[in-house]
Parts: structure tokens; C-alpha cells; sequence
């Protein structure tokens, strides 16, 4: 019965240690408080200065996509020139065009190349490796000692600068979307002035490559031309030696039977015809040892002898101005920074020391109230 009524008269705290009152919660809070705020500031204070002291990221901006055909008239008339050099020429006078040459002309193909270029590794590296500003931060890499660590570190840094230069779709799902380039750098200045002179850089890659690749089909038509003249003059002196040989027979068989002038055989499937007569086949055999133009027996290396000599008056101007792309909004300074956010920062810093201070107050509570309860 004693047992039973001090049960009845127990505090509700001291029922149940599983049981928390709130009241008492706030209360434990309340008188707390002094802690919270003193973690919510130290850790304000200790994000604000972060956020101060954080290196700085700017990304500057341009939006283009591919050419208009007024950008790319100058190189058209340079690869158009070329056109007679691909055509073939028939027997009949018409004319097959050749369009062996469309693709280094088509705008979408050359914008692609451009953007290609621009992603290129390759190329980022190329330009960092001039640029002052990324040097700086190579620069650093001179104080590690071990030779993995620093080849590692190396890469993790190019890595990370290839990243700040991109060029990306704006609308992956059009077929023919313009396209947002980006240099990320450490200050607004820099990002704008990197970004513009990368795109200098690529432009004039991009400039010398469609050059290149026209010389380059150029060189390879020039020297199909010239294995096919080969082919033809063998095929024609060939020729040549096989009826001079023929007319050297037919002229010992029309000796031998007597015919000195033209006859009518009325057969023209003969081998060694002698209806010229011996006269007049002396006469032939004595032309077809005179040729030296072979176009007499070859027609066609006429045509090629004529493009090879087009192709020797032909050359590419390298000085001439063209773009592969245009700009649809041009390269300026950014305007807010990337990183770091500092009002973010601080507000996350504050967030997080009033948290920890909320846990020590409750932790304290937990602790008094275990003790309490024993």
C-alpha cells in the first residue's frame, strides 16, 4: 500500500525517462539561449570571413551559331575556282559537276569544326600554357616534392581549368541551335579578356583548317590527275607501238605482193589491211614514229593536261577573311560572380552554429535530466 501511493504521487518526468515535456524543452532552450546565439555568431563570423577571403570565379559569355553565306563568300570563291578541276567532261560536251567540294563550303560543317576545336583539350591546353594568369596557378605545383603527387595534381588542375572553358547547345533538341561559349577566370576582367581572345585563337584554327583541308582535296586531285596522265600515256604508247607494228607488216605484205598504190579489198576485219598501198603505208608507219603527242592516240589526256595546267595557275589566297560562326550576343564582362555566393555562405554559417548550438543546449538538457531522474 506504501509502495502504491508514493507511485500515485510521482513527478510525470519521473514515470517515464522515454517521455519528454515540451515545456520543460523550451525551457532548457530558453535559458540556453546565450549558447545558441553565441554558436550562431561564431560561425557567422567565421563564414562571412571565409566568404571574404574565398578565391573568386567570374565566367564571362557569348552566344553564336554558324555563318550567314555573306560571312563565308571570300573562302566559297576560293573553293568555287577549283570547280572545273573536279568536273568530268564527256565526249558528248555535257558536263557532270562534281560535288566533291560542297562539304568544305557547307556552313553548318564548318561551324561544327569550330566548336569542335573550341572543346578540344588540346587546344585549352595550348592556351593555358600562355595564358599568365593560369601559369600563376602551375605555379604552385612547383613547391610539391613527390613526383606522383605532383604529376596527379597536375592533371586535377587541367582538369579543372578544361572545365571553366566550354561550349555548350543552348537547345540540344534543335537541329540547328546556337550555342553559349563560357571562360571561367578569377576576375570579371580576366574571364572576358580570356574568353575573347580563346575564340581569336579557335577562329583563326578554324580559319587555317578549311584552308588546309581545301589544299589538302586540291593536292589529292592534282595527284589522281597525274596517275591517271600516267596511265593514258602508257596505254597510248602501247597503242602507238601496236600499230606501228601493224603498219610494218601490212607494208612488208603489200611489197611482197606488189600493190604500190591504194586498192579497193572491200574488207575492213583484215589484220594487216594493204589497201594504202605500199607508198601509202611507208607513209604511215613513217607518221605514227613521228608522233610525240600522245593526245593524237589518247584523246582524254587532253582534258587532264588542261586541268593539271588550271591547277598550276590556281593558287589559295591565305589572306583572305572569313568567319565559321557569328555572334548572336557578344563577349562583355559578367556581371555577379559564380562563386563563392556570400550571402549564402553567411546565412548557411549562421544556420549551422545555431544548430550546434540548439544540440549542446539539448545535449546538456538530456544529460541534466538523466541525472535528475537517478
Amino acid at each position: 500500500m506504501v509502495n502504491q501511493h508514493y507511485s500515485s504521487h510521482q513527478p510525470a518526468y519521473f514515470q517515464s525517462n522515454d517521455e519528454i515535456d515540451f515545456k520543460e524543452l523550451f525551457v532548457a532552450l530558453w535559458q540556453g539561449k546565450w549558447t545558441v546565439v553565441a554558436f550562431a555568431t561564431l560561425f557567422s563570423v567565421g563564414a562571412v570571413i571565409y566568404a571574404l577571403i574565398a578565391q573568386e570565379w567570374w565566367s564571362s559569355k557569348a552566344k553564336i551559331t554558324q555563318s550567314q553565306p555573306q560571312d563565308m563568300s571570300s573562302y566559297q570563291q576560293q573553293v568555287k575556282q577549283f570547280q572545273p578541276v573536279f568536273d568530268i567532261y564527256q565526249e558528248d560536251g555535257t558536263v557532270l559537276v562534281s560535288d566533291e567540294l560542297d562539304g568544305l563550303v557547307d556552313t553548318e560543317v564548318l561551324f561544327q569544326r569550330f566548336i569542335d576545336a573550341f572543346n578540344s583539350s588540346s587546344n585549352k591546353r595550348n592556351f593555358l600554357e600562355s595564358s599568365e594568369e593560369f601559369q600563376s596557378f602551375k605555379a604552385e605545383l612547383a613547391l610539391i616534392s613527390d613526383p606522383e603527387i605532383k604529376k596527379s595534381e597536375a592533371r586535377k588542375l587541367y582538369s579543372e581549368w578544361f572545365q571553366r572553358i566550354s561550349a555548350k547547345a543552348v537547345n540540344p533538341k534543335l537541329e540547328f541551335s546556337p550555342y553559349d561559349v563560357l571562360f571561367q577566370s578569377t576576375t570579371q576582367g580576366s574571364s572576358s579578356s580570356l574568353l575573347s581572345g580563346y575564340i581569336r585563337v579557335i577562329q583563326k584554327k578554324a580559319h587555317a583548317d578549311a584552308l588546309n583541308n581545301l589544299q589538302a582535296i586540291v593536292n589529292g586531285k592534282r595527284n589522281e590527275l597525274k596517275q591517271q596522265k600516267l596511265i593514258l600515256e602508257s596505254q597510248a604508247k602501247n597503242k602507238l607501238l601496236v600499230e606501228i607494228e601493224r603498219a610494218e607488216y601490212a607494208l612488208l605484205i603489200a611489197k611482197s605482193a606488189g600493190v604500190n598504190k591504194p586498192i579497193q579489198t572491200n574488207s575492213d576485219n583484215e589484220l594487216f589491211g594493204i589497201d594504202m598501198g605500199a607508198k601509202g603505208l611507208e607513209a604511215k608507219v613513217k607518221a605514227l614514229k613521228s608522233i610525240s603527242n600522245l593526245s593524237v592516240i589518247e584523246p582524254r589526256l587532253q582534258q587532264i593536261d588542261a586541268k593539271l595546267d588550271m591547277l598550276k595557275n590556281l593558287e589559295i589566297d591565305r589572306s583572305i577573311q572569313f568567319q565559321t560562326f557569328r555572334f548572336l550576343e557578344n563577349v562583355e564582362q559578367p556581371i555577379t560572380r559564380d562563386k563563392p555566393k556570400r550571402a549564402l555562405i553567411a546565412a548557411l554559417g549562421t544556420l549551422l552554429g545555431g544548430m550546434l548550438g540548439v544540440a549542446i543546449v539539448l545535449v546538456r538538457f538530456a544529460y541534466r535530466r538523466e541525472e535528475e531522474s537517478n
